[in-house]
């Protein structure tokens, strides 16, 4: 799998990536944080989907969603009108102001976010922004979720790579049974398998076989650094997670990952243009 250069940044540089949009400055998975991410200049988008009862994908990362609304309950077994009525966004001390509401009930931050919305907006925005779906599992609909997320990825044409070759969406997962499912089930979407520490049947770099990147915490990283090397010797692009201070992005630039995960996105991307080697 191999990862374009970053949009603006010379090339040797990672790509940037908006950790539930930039979410530092607006509430996660609400389309003012991925509007803001946009416009920060990010790469690709990172969003959390998981089905709800009447099956639609939706951007949340918790399996409940008491901690990012006003609500309770479990994603899983709420309906979408459900969610719609829950507050997504007050929660959050947003520093980007409020959309305006001319488009209609959709862009009302407060709600929550579908799958095919955030498309729509990706699809709309005027300059290629990739995407990195990530499935969360376990959960009561297993293989539910990886067959609605290609049915709509191919609705909108991101279940192949572009013309010039590059892939515009791919999805990544803790769960290596949900990359093997979609792998079956569209082949040419890439896949990346995540991981809060390097486990030793993985440190020679060779990822499992349904991925084709890996994505380390930041932590795993600071405790096992030749794991980029590895990887990278065989061929496997490393997208780490998440990056936000400026010492942990010198750090992982310096050890040449390919993609920098953050909720921080216009503040990475400043500090990779500044760095010496690259002004």
């Amino acid at each position: 799998m191999a990862v374009p250069g970053a949009l603006g940044l010379p090339s040797g540089l990672p790509q940037v990536v908006a950790h539930r949009g930039a979410s530092e400055d607006a509430a996660e998975h609400t389309l003012a944080a991925y509007r803001h991410a946009i416009a920060s200049g990010a790469d690709a988008l990172e969003c959390d989907v998981r089905l709800t009862r009447d099956g639609v994908l939706v951007c949340v990362h918790d399996r409940r969603v008491d901690r990012t609304s006003d609500g309770r309950g479990v994603v899983s077994a709420l309906e979408l009108a459900d969610l719609a009525e829950l507050d997504f966004s007050s929660w959050h001390p947003s520093r980007v102001e409020a959309p305006d509401l001319e488009h209609g009930p959709d862009d009302v931050d407060r709600r929550v976010l579908t799958l095919e919305r955030l498309l729509e907006m990706v699809a709309d925005c005027g300059r290629r922004v990739e995407l990195a779906i990530e499935t969360k599992h376990p959960t009561r609909y297993a293989g539910l979720v990886e067959l609605t997320l290609v049915e709509l990825l191919a609705r909108f044409g991101l279940d192949r790579p572009d013309a010039d070759g590059r892939a515009p969406a791919r999805v990544m997962s803790f769960a290596s049974s949900s990359l093997r499912r979609l792998r079956g089930l569209a082949p040419a979407v890439p896949t990346v398998y995540l991981m809060q520490r390097v486990p030793l049947r993985l440190r020679d770099g060779v990822p499992p076989s349904p991925a084709d990147a890996v994505g380390p915490s930041l932590r795993a990283l600071r405790a096992f650094p030749a794991y980029v090397e590895r990887s990278h010797a065989h061929g496997v692009p490393v997208h780490v997670w998440t990056v936000d201070e400026p010492e942990d992005v010198d750090f992982v630039v310096g050890l040449g990952v390919d993609v920098v995960i953050t909720n921080r996105p216009a503040a990475v991307r400043r500090q990779l243009l500044a760095l010496p080697a690259h002004g």
